[in-house]
């Protein structure tokens, strides 16, 4: 007679599930209350007007700071998070397309302290030859001889670092850089796609691009940037607000209010 077996009874406890626990968050590092007061001077940036030519610009002594780089380099992305706006900035769907250099305004409505120009992306292949260099002399000479021009803030992608066109486009400024007519800052943008090693060495080849720049007079910096992490931002703003002179407070009359001696 065959004889039947009949699966055993397991004996163990079902073992209790444990609620997950998500990994700690590092918690962001401390801004100053200098970074903060700049991140917010930089949030009242709005959009001014928009120019095809050097003439149309405004004429006057407040200072400019310019935004340049390769069009694919995300310079609309890094004003937008400079400015915590999302659409301050226009970024086309087809690179180098934008034509124009667009002009923002910072500071009091009434009393304005400094115009930020976003100067047309670089370097596209698609755009006609022609296009391209009419705008070179548009951006050479922008960069040459505007009398108000007192920064410049060159957006590079730091998993690329400097190309020939960007170290060309440096050429235009480099005389009013070393005498430090011009401020330049250069933010290696994308550096979330980097890690810790990647970026210092992005660092490290960027510094060495400038060296040349880098006189006695001059003001050059250079800093790892990231509009999606927003890794260098309370930095590059406390770096903007510095280069410029806050403006006199205005009384009820519209007058120049001077500080007490």
């Amino acid at each position: 007679m065959t004889g039947s077996t009949h699966p055993r009874k397991s004996t163990k406890k079902p073992a209790t599930k444990r609620p997950l626990v998500p990994a700690p968050v590092p918690a962001p590092p401390p801004v100053s209350d200098e970074a903060k007061a700049a991140l917010a001077w930089l949030h009242a940036m709005r959009f001014l007007t928009t120019a095809s030519k050097l003439e149309q610009l405004p004429q006057g002594d407040l200072p400019e700071v310019a935004f340049v780089g390769r069009s694919n380099a995300g310079k609309s992305s890094a004003i937008n998070t400079l400015a915590q706006q999302r659409q301050l900035a226009f970024a086309s769907k087809t690179p180098g397309r934008t034509q124009h250099i667009n002009l923002f305004a910072a500071g009091p409505r009434e009393a304005p302290e400094v115009y930020f120009a976003d100067l047309p992306g670089y370097g596209y292949a698609a755009v006609a030859r022609g296009k391209k260099l009419v705008w070179q002399k548009v951006m050479a000479d922008y960069l040459a001889v505007r009398r108000a021009l007192a920064g410049v803030v060159m957006m590079v992608d730091s998993r690329h670092g400097f190309t020939a066109l960007d170290l060309q486009l440096l050429e235009f400024v480099a005389q009013r850089v070393k005498t430090g007519e011009v401020k330049l800052l250069v933010l290696l943008t994308k550096s979330d796609k980097l890690n810790r090693s990647e970026g210092a060495q992005a660092l490290a080849a960027a510094q060495e691009a400038l060296a040349e720049l880098a006189t006695e007079d001059a003001d050059v910096g250079v800093t790892l940037f990231s509009s999606l992490n927003r890794t260098g931002l309370a930095d590059v703003a406390e770096a903007l607000r510095g280069w410029i002179p806050a403006a006199a407070p205005v009384d009820e009359e519209g007058e120049g209010v001077r500080p007490q001696a």
